[in-house]
């Protein structure tokens, strides 16, 4: 209606001119508009609600749309104010709203506006600043009085920072330990709590925090620390255990309750005890240490069960009691004999006892038995005892005692005994045993022999065994009866030349006796019997032989005795009865008797005589001389001695075995001894120690020993020793106990526990040193102390006393960390220190703060600076500031808190040109410490201040150490001053170093005493210090030199050295000396000098004005004589054996030895090495000899020897050698094998590591494992000289594994080295070689092969070996031959004629040798000899040579014919002749023809001799047993030997018998008995090889004229072809 256009909803696209136009009748109007649309600017991205932690970045979004051909703009607004951004926390960028480091201020609504011309829009958003609450105020903590394990807790509710409280955690700290959480559930609406589950009379500190959506706010302040009431301990002691110490005591042990239940301070313990099993009351015994874990029960009733309890007690009251224990006293001796004792004779030899038990009240222990005691009425020392044990029933006991003497009175007694002895004896009751028999009459013998009659007599019985009745004799079955009186007989009506058995015999009531046989023949009186011959001995065992023997005759009547006679170790040796042999059985054929008794691996020989009636036969011809076989020694090493030598060494002396009871080979005796710690704690421990040489003949006075190291400190050993040989070992000899020295702890302390007590006290407890760790007694502890990491040496508080277990340490640095450790120590010193434990004193106010300063001050305002506390005493929590008005009222400051780490505050609204007052302070968690004071003026003209001046020393405030300092305080330049620095400078050349920097500003005097030495010179210098800064240094003082000074810390005894020079401390001019006497065997204990003597020496030991230079502990005694001024003198060092010297020596002269010689000190090393080996070991006297053992085997030492005395040591001597003896030495160092083939092998060996000695040569034995074919050879091989340490081995069966062993020798034997060996190649070697022959020309051969498998590497080259036919085994003809070789040619000349020979080939690589060849066929060697060596020539030669010989003898026959008839003619004597003819055929041994003192009478007696001469007995050969073992005949190893060794010619005709073809030289055991015990005898029996057949002597035998008055005449007859003759190589005789 208007005209109007409206466009509804406008759009874009609407933009464009509009025009209008007004028609009317009066025309038309136009108008014209232009339309701009805009889009509509709005919020698109709103700030959001937020919640951001305080300290974060907080971000409001806010952005816009818009048309983009408008511009916008942002306006933020908090509530009604807008917000202009400052570049700083709070930034607006593209709308958005930054703000950072948010803060409580920041909490609010914002509101973001944007304006434009196409529109405006507002949003709003609220942000919330959260951050950790508070920390609860107000926490205090009071006890509960309704539970004494709990307290109290309340608080007040803190902020909660902005978001509520999810829930506290509360954390205690006990007996000031680490802080732990208590627990962590506390709701947040609660404001009490009550905390249970404490410990009595343990100290509490509590703290609180809280806990919301950011995390855990900061902790409250500590609660006072709160102590719970005491109480009585809630468990009993632990580990009790009771023991009988004695019979009448048990000992108690206890550990203290668990630390936890004591609930309080421990006071002690209360024992109670009372009979186990019965209802009566407990004795209590008080036990006030709480450190006392032990109690002995005593005056306790014997073998008695007791119940014991314990309990411990505080101060609150008694504890639980533990669990009963039960534990017996030890047993007793019965107090009561056996009752109603009955003893009857029960036979001639019996007694019977009958008993009853004591009452079993009286027996005091367990009844282990009866004793049954019978001893002879008048020889009480020969009591016989027969043990009976407690196990029959009823009450009467029945006990026999055997074995007694017949008809003889004794006393019987019966006595009860326990484990710990016997009790009291039966009163003893006589009686006498029955009558019996008697035994045989003695001295039987004839007289008055007819042929009718003869008289027989004969002695009483030794053994009459009652009263003799009468005796009754027998002759050929007619019996008389004799009265007891009669001792002889006449026997008649006897038939001539009769035999008769006479018998007579003793007779009692008991009957008759044993009776006494003999035989004689009537007319015929007997005659001595007589002499045994042809003694043998076999069967030899190390303490018994068989001999055998031809008996003489009898003498005519029956032999009653044997006697064997023996001669021990030689002809020289005293003849001895070694066994006798009664004919009990009147055998008449007894030709054999065992020897019993004999000692083993003793030479023997042995004669024999027989006895009859009549007497002894003279002794027979001795046997041959025998040795018995080895046997373990049967006692062992007497007269022992032990000494304690070192703190970790015994030293263990002994007597040794004589030869004669080594049993075995000296070689091989040695003696084992054993030694273990007396508590039966770790292992035995064997050590062997070889014999000394010559020391083994008991000769009075000589000894061995041994030092047995590597012991326990002051520790109980057992030792004990044996003698041992290659048989075994003997038996121990008696046990020794003593214990080693005394040293110093090896252990520590332990359980060593550590509580502060208070800021400046620590509390230290600790359990003993363990007991093998103590090594001696312990004389008290000692505390090291120390500031953690300090540097310096800790300080030491001694704590007397073994039991000692706790120490209170005072005077310590507040909260500081202190390193602590124990040591135990001995009279010797300190043992090693525990563990270090760290702990912390207590927190305490803390110190005043230093370096106050005020470097800005203005009219109204100055700045404080400061730095913390020197002794914070604690953890700084912040600093007061309070200041006033210096003219004010004195107690109104105005105070101002700051931080822990604040170091400056500026204090403004002052008034100018003021002076006021400031005080400092710090506080930790203990409260507010000392303030620090200081005065400052409010204006700002300032300066620095003017040096001190008229610095000052005055002389008689100069001392050693320290002196004293005055100056005049310079001006303070309108500052006041704030301290002082000084600082010193050594002269002359030292540098000025600061001696302290904060000397009061109020002082004008100091003592300076840190660092100063005394009489040194010195200059001084200093500065002062106001707000400003420091002034120039004063001018120097003059110089000032320090006193002398005789104060030293304490030291011992310097042996005669002057002291340092920086000791000196002045001008050295003499000594004094505080001495006093000390008692005999006094330990030295602390004295007070004014208690002891001065001595002051003004010629060599001057004194000083000042004092003593050396202060000396009293332990460390001092002595007025000097030391000795010569050595010993005629020093002497022998080697007594491979590891021992003897040094002996004279005493110094007696003017040198300046008073009483103490002992001696004895230096040793070996040779050269004095700085690796030297060793010292100290005698006292008397003992002018000492030996030193454990030294090693033949090696060159040198000794010397100082005497000593109070004063200490004198000069050494010259060094004096000896070497030790050779001994045994170790085994060969390697022992391997080469060139191993199925047949032999190579075996080399390394020198021994020690050889002990000069090596003289090697011993080598090898058998296989396991018996071949049944045998089990055993070859020994000698190899001498120590250059050669190879041998090549050649008999092996193939396939057998072999073991070898090897020994060096020096003087003897040492241990072997052994290996096993399998004879056979090895692995990898190389195969036969193939297609193996032989050509033969007339001067050389040659052989050829092809090559076979190589094995497992390149054939390296080839070995020939060659077998003769009349020898059958192999060996080596070829050495290497290259490995392309295919044949060889050898020389025919290198063969001997006519022997047949086989050939293989070996080939070889680097693993050995390989399987041999198949031989070749055998090839004779034949070549032309030249016509010299053709067998006719040789047959024509020795036939001229025969035909000589027989014509040489011929003539000398008729010589000796004429020249013999001669002297028939003229009646003289014949004068001597020795002739000699040898005979050799080149094949036998060559023999001797040997004739002397030929005598005419004799020789024809000889010639019609009818003897013929003997067989030859086995005894006349020798064989070596290793015989039965080598079967080598190549040359390279002669291990067969086979001798026939003929009887010396110096033997009378009469002893000529079987037995006798066996001299003293013979082997040690018979041949019959080696060769039927051995299994492989009959390898003995074998050809000889050809290199020795013209060394074994032929058999021979001797005849011997026994004409009277003629010289003897001896023939030695040797024969080649006689077939009594053993030949080498055969085993049978003809």
């Amino acid at each position: 209606e208007s005209g109007g256009l409206l466009v509804e909803p406008i759009r874009m696209e609407d933009s464009g001119d509009y025009t209008c136009t007004a028609a009317g009748a009066d025309g038309s109007i136009n108008a014209t508009a232009t339309l701009t649309v805009w889009i509509r600017t709005f919020i698109s991205v709103p700030p959001v609600d937020q919640r951001v932690i305080k300290g974060t970045t907080a971000t409001l979004d806010c952005s816009a749309t818009h048309d983009p051909r408008v511009n916008i703009s942002f306006q933020w607004q908090r509530g009604a104010v807008p917000l202009q951004p400052s570049g700083g926390r709070v930034s607006i960028l593209s709308g958005s709203l930054t703000i950072s480091q948010t803060w409580s201020g920041d909490i609010g609504d914002y509101t973001c506006t944007v304006t434009s011309q196409a529109g405006n829009q507002s949003r709003s958003a609220r942000l919330e600043v959260i951050e950790l609450p508070h920390s609860p105020r107000s926490l205090s903590v009071s006890l509960n009085d309704s539970d004494s394990r709990s307290v109290l807790l309340s608080w007040v509710r803190p902020f909660d920072g902005n978001s509520p409280l999810l829930h506290y955690i509360l954390e205690l700290s006990e007996n000031n330990s680490p802080w732990k959480v208590y627990t962590s559930e506390v709701g947040p609406a609660v404001t009490q709590v009550s905390v249970g589950g404490l410990t009595p009379a343990r100290t509490y500190q509590f703290r609180l925090c809280a806990v919301n959506q950011v995390g855990r706010g900061q902790y409250s302040g500590e609660t006072q620390r709160l102590m719970l009431r005491e109480e009585a301990p809630s468990a009993p002691p632990k580990n009790m255990v009771a023991s009988g110490r004695t019979n009448q005591s048990i000992m108690v042990q206890w550990q203290p309750p668990p630390e936890p239940q004591h609930n309080g301070l421990l006071r002690g313990y209360v024992l109670r005890y009372r009979l186990a099993g019965l209802p009566g009351e407990y004795q209590e015994k008080n036990i006030s240490s709480p450190e006392t874990n032990y109690c002995l029960l005593s005056d306790l009733i014997i073998w008695t069960q007791y119940q014991i309890q314990l309990a411990a007690y505080t101060a609150a009251g008694l504890g639980e009691y533990s669990t009963a224990v039960t534990e017996y006293t030890l047993q007793g001796v019965p107090t009561a004999p056996p009752q109603a004792v009955e003893v009857t004779a029960v036979s001639s030899s019996a007694i019977r006892f009958t008993w009853n038990p004591p009452p079993q009240q009286f027996i005091n222990g367990i009844n282990q038995g009866y004793k049954l005691l019978v001893w002879p009425e008048h020889s009480p020392e020969a009591v016989t005892i027969v043990t009976i044990t407690p196990d029959y029933p009823g009450s009467r006991l029945t006990g026999l005692v055997v074995g007694l003497r017949k008809f003889t009175w004794y006393l019987g007694s019966t006595l009860c005994f326990t484990t710990p002895g016997d009790g009291p004896k039966s009163p003893p009751i006589l009686l006498q045993t029955h009558e019996d028999t008697p035994g045989p009459v003695g001295h039987l013998s004839f007289t008055e022999i007819l042929d009718t009659s003869l008289r027989v007599s004969w002695a009483e019985p030794k053994d009459k065994n009652g009263i003799i009745t009468g005796s009754e004799g027998n002759a050929s079955c007619e019996e008389r009866a004799l009265a007891n009186s009669t001792l002889q007989y006449k026997v008649t009506s006897l038939t001539s030349m009769t035999s008769y058995a006479l018998e007579v015999a003793a007779m009692t009531a008991a009957g008759r006796g044993v009776a006494t046989t003999s035989t004689i023949s009537s007319g015929v009186p007997p005659e001595l019997p007589g002499v045994p011959s042809n003694l043998v001995i076999s069967n030899i065992s190390p303490r018994s032989a068989t001999l055998r023997f031809r008996p003489g005759s009898d003498g005519k009547t029956v032999i009653s005795k044997w006697i064997v006679e023996g001669q021990r170790d030689g002809k020289e040796e005293e003849w001895r009865v070694v066994y006798e042999r009664e004919n009990r059985e009147k055998q008449p054929d007894v030709d054999s008797m065992e020897i019993p008794d004999l000692l083993p691996f003793t030479l023997y020989r042995f004669r024999l005589r027989q006895e009859n009636i009549v007497g002894s036969s003279p002794s027979s011809t001795p046997s041959r001389m025998i040795q018995t076989l080895q046997s373990a020694p049967d006692t062992p090493p007497n007269n022992l001695t032990l000494v304690t030598a070192t703190q970790t060494s015994l030293t263990l002396r002994w007597a040794p075995l004589p030869v004669s009871e080594y049993n075995g080979s000296p070689e091989t005796v040695g003696y084992r001894v054993c030694v273990r710690r007396a508590d039966g704690r770790g292992e035995e421990r064997m050590e062997e120690v070889a014999e000394v040489r010559g020391q083994g003949s008991g000769v009075s006075g000589q000894q061995s020993e041994t030092m047995l190291e590597g012991l326990a400190e002051w520790t109980d050993y057992q030792l004990k020793i044996q003698a041992f040989n290659s048989i075994g070992a003997g038996p121990w000899s008696n046990t020794l106990t003593t214990h080693t020295k005394e040293s110093v702890p090896s252990g520590c302390p332990v359980n060593v526990s550590v509580e502060a007590v208070s800021s400046t006290r620590i509390l230290v407890t600790w359990s003993p040193v363990p007991e093998m760790q103590r090594n001696g007694p312990i004389l008290g502890y000692k505390v090291l102390y120390a500031v953690k990491d300090c540097v310096g040496a800790p300080s030491v508080w001694s704590v007397p006393g073994e039991r000692s277990v706790s120490v209170l340490l005072g005077e310590l640095l507040k909260y500081t960390v202190y390193q602590i450790q124990l040591v135990a120590f001995t009279q010797l010193g300190d043992g090693p220190p525990s563990p270090r434990t760290l702990h912390r004193t207590k927190d305490d106010v803390p110190g005043p703060p230093v370096r106050l300063l005020f470097p800005e001050v203005r009219l109204t305002s100055v700045r404080v600076v400061w730095q913390p506390p020197p002794d914070p005493n604690g953890i700084i929590l912040g600093y007061q500031i309070a200041y006033r008005l210096d003219a004010g009222d004195p107690m109104r400051f105005t105070t101002v808190e700051v931080g822990s780490t604040a170091r400056q505050f500026t204090v403004s609204s002052l008034t100018g040109d003021q002076a006021y007052v400031f005080k400092l302070t710090a506080r930790t968690s203990q409260g507010w410490g000392r303030a620090q004071e200081a005065v400052v003026i409010t204006t700002e003209r300032r300066e620095r201040p003017s040096p001190p001046r008229k610095l000052s020393v005055p002389q008689g405030e100069i001392q050693s150490r320290r002196l004293r300092l005055h100056w005049v305080a310079g001006l303070t330049g309108s500052s006041p001053l704030r301290y002082y620095c000084l600082q010193t400078r050594e002269l002359p050349t030292g540098d000025w170093t600061s001696h302290s920097a904060d000397i009061p500003h109020n002082y004008t005097c100091v003592y300076v005493f840190y660092r100063l030495k005394p009489f040194t010179s010195y200059k001084l210098r200093m500065l002062a210090t106001n707000d400003v800064g420091d002034s120039n240094y004063s001018k120097e003082t003059e110089t000032v030199i320090t006193l002398q000074d005789g104060r030293r810390q304490e030291g011992g005894r310097e042996g005669g050295r002057r002291p340092s020079e920086e000791s000196v401390n002045g001008v050295l001019v003499g000594y004094r000396l505080y001495y006093r006497e000390l008692p005999v065997n006094s330990t030295p204990s602390t004295v007070p000098l004014e208690d002891m003597h001065t001595l002051e020496h003004t010629l060599c030991l001057s004194l000083s004005p000042l004092g003593l230079s050396v202060s000396l502990s009293p332990s460390n005694c001092v002595y007025l004589s000097p030391a000795p001024s010569l050595p010993p003198q005629s020093i002497r060092v022998v080697p007594v054996s491979p590891t021992v010297l003897e040094v002996t020596w004279d005493l110094p002269p007696l003017h040198t030895q300046n008073g009483l010689i103490q002992g001696y000190k004895i230096h040793y090393w070996q040779g050269d090495r004095q700085n690796e080996t030297e060793k010292v070991t100290v005698v006292f006297v008397p003992d002018t000899r000492v030996r030193l053992v454990n030294l090693t085997c033949y090696t060159s030492y040198l000794v010397t020897l100082s005497a000593f005395n109070v004063a200490g040591d004198g000069p050494p001597s010259e060094p004096r050698g000896a070497k030790t003896l050779q001994a045994a030495p170790s085994q060969p160092s390697f022992l391997s094998f080469s060139e191993v083939t199925g047949w032999s092998v190579n075996v080399s060996w390394g020198a021994p590591s020690a050889s002990n000695g000069v090596v003289e040569g090697y011993r080598v034995v090898y058998q296989p494992t396991q018996p071949v074919q049944g045998v089990s050879r055993v070859v020994t091989v000698e190899v001498k000289g120590s250059w050669q340490r190879w041998l090549k081995v050649r008999d092996l069966t193939k396939g057998v594994i072999y073991r070898f062993s090897v020994q060096a020798r020096t003087v003897s034997y040492g241990p072997a080295a052994h290996c096993n060996v399998t004879s056979q190649p090895l692995q990898g070697t190389p195969g036969s070689p193939m297609e193996m022959s032989v050509t033969k020309s007339s001067s050389a051969l040659t052989i050829h092969w092809s090559e076979g498998d190589a094995g497992a590497g390149p054939v390296i080259g080839y070995i020939i070996e060659a077998r003769p036919s009349d020898e059958g085994m192999w060996d080596s003809f070829v050495r290497l031959l290259p490995p392309s070789s295919r044949s060889v040619t050898v020389e025919m000349d290198r063969l001997r004629s006519g022997v047949g020979y086989e050939f293989r080939v070996i080939a070889v690589n680097r693993y050995g040798y390989g399987e041999p060849s198949t031989p070749s066929t055998a090839l004779a060697a034949l070549w032309d000899r030249p016509f010299y060596e053709e067998w006719w020539f040789l047959l024509v030669l020795s036939l001229i040579g025969l035909i000589m010989i027989l014509m040489l003898v011929f003539s000398l026959l008729l010589h000796g014919h004429n020249h013999k008839y001669r002297s028939c003619s003229t009646g003289k004597h014949v004068s001597t002749v020795e002739e000699s003819v040898t005979l050799d055929n080149g094949g036998f041994t060559a023999l001797e023809l040997n004739s002397r003192t030929l005598n005419n009478k004799s020789n024809f007696h000889k010639k019609n001799g009818t003897r013929s001469p003997p067989r030859p007995s086995p005894g006349l050969l020798h064989y070596s047993d290793e015989d039965l073992c080598d079967n080598y005949n190549n040359g390279a190893i002669l291990t067969e030997s086979t001798t026939l060794t003929e009887k010396p010619a110096d033997i009378s005709e009469s002893e000529v018998t079987d037995s006798d073809c066996e001299d003293d030289h013979h082997p040690k055991h018979s041949f019959v008995n080696h060769y039927m015990s051995d299994p492989t005898y009959y390898n003995s029996w074998k050809r000889q090889p050809k290199g020795l057949k013209g060394l074994s002597p032929a058999s021979g035998y001797e005849e011997c004229s026994s004409a009277d008055g003629a010289e003897p005449y001896y023939q030695t007859v040797v024969t080649q072809h006689s077939s009594r003759t053993p030949v080498t190589g055969f085993s049978s005789f003809v």
